[in-house]
């Protein structure tokens, strides 16, 4: 298992270098001066070069990644454009809120849609199946800042239950395990939750319907095993896939979530990259998109080593 795992991380390694060279270079191409934000409109040629030479935008491109990538080994993301700070200070603090954001959305979602799936592949082609597969197509189809529109607009402005936006009464840098705190989380964690619940049980009713019409199963039911055991060993065969369905899922909510995090004005990093984008921030921008990118990797890693640990096929492929 060692073994396999040092393998995998070797094979991270080239990707993280072009997921850095990717992400400058999309940075690099977009059109517009990012410094046309902060630079005086009356400045002067001599000024513009000093800003410039200040921010390294003077130096040739490879020359810029080059110095990038030098100093991201040593920890350090440059300084925000538009803000002036450490450009790691604002965007760890802002993946902490999308962490918190896409936990919770994961804890309503993966339940739930392995618990809808596994019902409509065991009771596939019923009335039962049908009602599922029409609410996950339903809940993938339905567009989430809509969605989350439609929420605030009943239970924040109708009933006044919850809050419409915001992470807490103090804010995120106060953020506390409390009823106060958590219930800002509920709308945005319900609303990012619902792509995934329709995917995780399409994708749980395919893996358990498929799995259910193979030979070994009416095998164990011929040898005297209760339907419990024979469950037990078709969620087996199937936590695989449905693992790495819910690795790439979780992905999607820490790096998906721009459009929610902006209608609850959430502080995450989707709502962070959205008005680093707007305000042409390219320290910034390059630094959540970094960030936010080598995330999936992390996450494509943990879930290859699961996925071996569960199943030792894929380990011995």
């Amino acid at each position: 298992m060692l073994s396999y795992f040092l393998r995998r991380l070797i094979l991270v390694l080239p990707v993280a270098f072009g997921v850095s060279v990717v992400c400058f270079a999309l940075v690099q191409i977009a059109p517009g001066d990012p410094l046309t934000a902060i630079m005086p409109v009356d400045a002067t040629a001599e000024q513009q070069a000093a800003m410039r030479a200040a921010y390294g935008l003077d130096k040739p491109v490879p020359v810029q990644y080059l110095i990038w990538i030098s100093n991201l080994l040593q920890g350090e993301m440059g300084r925000s454009i538009a803000s002036g700070r450490p450009v790691a200070d604002e965007v760890f603090g802002a993946v902490g809120n999308s962490l918190l954001l896409a936990a919770a959305a994961a804890v309503i979602a993966f339940p739930i849609g392995t618990f809808l799936g596994f019902l409509a592949g065991y009771f596939r082609d019923t009335l039962l199946d049908r009602a599922v597969t029409a609410l996950s197509i339903t809940g993938v189809s339905v567009p989430n800042y809509w969605l989350g529109i439609v929420l605030v607009i009943i239970f924040s402005v109708n009933l006044g239950w919850l809050p419409s936006m915001g992470a807490g009464p103090g804010g995120s840098q106060d953020w506390q395990w409390d009823w106060a705190h958590m219930r800002h989380l509920v709308l945005p964690a319900v609303t990012l939750a619902v792509v995934p619940i329709g995917i995780v049980a399409r994708t749980v009713r395919a893996l358990a319907g498929d799995i259910l019409s193979m030979d070994f199963v009416t095998a164990l039911y011929a040898k005297g095993l209760s339907r419990g055991d024979v469950l037990r060993h078709v969620a087996r065969n199937a936590a695989a896939t449905a693992l790495s369905v819910m690795g790439l899922q979780l992905g999607y909510l820490l790096g998906g979530s721009i459009l929610i995090e902006t209608v609850f004005n959430w502080p995450g990093s989707g709502f962070l990259l959205s008005n680093a984008i707007f305000q042409r921030d390219l320290p910034l921008l390059q630094g959540t998109i970094l960030v936010l990118a080598m995330f999936f990797v992390g996450m494509n890693l943990i879930v290859d080593v699961a996925q071996a640990a569960i199943d030792p096929r894929i380990k011995r492929s």
